[in-house]
C-alpha cells in the first residue's frame, strides 16, 4: 500500500498540472456505484484550488467548499495516460484527464464537505504530519502511554503519527530495536524518544528516492520509486540482517506480515 512518501510523491506530480484547473467531468469507468465512489458528480464545475496531503489521503481542495478526497488503496494509481485496464476514475479537463486505476478496488474517491472527515475515521482522528514539528519525542511518548496496544499496531492505527503503513514501520521499529509486539506504554521513554527522528530520517530518505515500489506504485509520470534499494528488513524473510547477521524473520502482527530481525529486535 502507498505510504506517505509515495503518496506525497504523487502530490507533487499532480499539484503543478491540477492547480487552478477546472474539473468538467468526473465518471465512473470500469466500476459500480460504490460508497467508495461517492458524490463525484458535485466536482464537476469545481476548480482545484490545492493539492493537499493528510497521511496517507490526497486532498484536493475544490472552489466550492468542497473535498475530493482519494485515497490509493493497495494497488491505486494516477496518471495523465490512459490505463489498459483496471481503471475506475476519470476526471475530465480542457487539456487532459486523470485516471484512477486500481487494480484490487480498496481505493477510494469521494467528494464531501471540505473538512468534514467524519464518515473516513482514520482521516477524522489521525496523528500529526510526521515530518511537522508536531510530530517531536515528547508528544509520541505521551500518545504511546494512552494504550497498551503493540507498538506496531498503534502506528499502523494513523494516531500517534500520521502516514507510516507496513514498510515503514517494520524499517523504523528494526533501526530502533524495537519488537513490533511491544505493548506501546510499555516502551521506555528513551526508545520512544529515539523513534521519532529515525521515523523523520527514514521518510525523508524515501521521499528523496521517490518511494518504494515493490509491485503496484507508481509515480503520476509512470516511474518507480527507488527506496526498494535501502530496505534494511522489509521483504527480506530468510536473508541476513544487516546489523548482526541473524537471519530475518517474517511474524504475524495483528494480521499483518511483519518483518523483524529476532536478535535486534528482542520481546521484552
Amino acid at each position: 500500500m502507498p505510504e506517505l512518501p509515495e503518496v506525497e510523491t504523487v502530490r507533487l506530480g499532480l499539484e503543478p498540472r491540477l492547480l487552478n484547473t477546472k474539473i468538467l467531468s468526473a465518471s465512473l469507468v470500469d466500476a459500480k456505484p460504490h460508497k467508495k465512489y461517492k458524490d463525484l458528480e458535485l466536482s464537476v464545475g469545481q476548480s482545484i484550488k490545492a493539492v493537499k496531503r493528510r497521511g496517507k489521503f490526497l486532498i484536493l481542495k475544490l472552489s466550492g467548499n468542497l473535498d475530493l478526497i482519494i485515497h490509493l488503496g493497495m494497488t491505486g494509481v494516477l496518471a495523465f495516460e490512459p490505463f489498459e485496464k483496471h481503471t475506475r476514475v476519470k476526471l475530465e479537463f480542457a487539456n487532459e484527464n486523470l485516471y484512477f486505476q486500481d487494480l484490487r478496488r480498496f481505493g477510494r474517491f469521494l467528494v464531501v464537505p471540505a473538512g468534514n472527515y467524519q464518515s473516513m475515521p482514520t482521516l477524522h482522528h489521525m496523528g500529526p504530519e510526521p515530518l511537522a514539528d508536531a510530530f517531536n519525542p515528547k508528544q509520541f511518548h505521551k500518545a504511546l502511554k494512552k494504550t497498551q496496544t503493540a507498538i506496531k499496531t498503534y502506528i499502523l492505527s494513523q494516531r500517534p503519527v500520521a502516514g507510516l503503513g507496513n514498510i515503514y514501520v517494520d524499517e523504523a521499529l528494526w533501526r530502533a530495536k524495537i519488537h513490533p509486539k511491544t505493548a506501546a506504554n510499555k516502551l521506555k521513554k528513551a526508545k520512544a524518544h529515539a523513534l521519532v527522528p529515525i521515523i523523520k530520517e527514514i521518510l525523508s530518505a524515501s521521499l528523496e528516492a521517490q518511494g518504494t515500489t515493490l509491485n503496484d506504485y507508481r509515480t503520476v509520470e509512470g516511474d518507480s520509486g527507488e527506496y526498494a534499494a535501502a530496505l534494511q528488513v522489509y521483504g527480506r524473510k530468510g536473508l541476513s540482517c544487516h546489523r548482526c547477521a541473524k537471519k530475518i524473520e517474517r511474524i504475524v502482527v495483528a494480521g499483518r506480515g511483519t518483518h523483524i530481525c529476532p536478535n535486534c529486535q528482542k520481546l521484552f
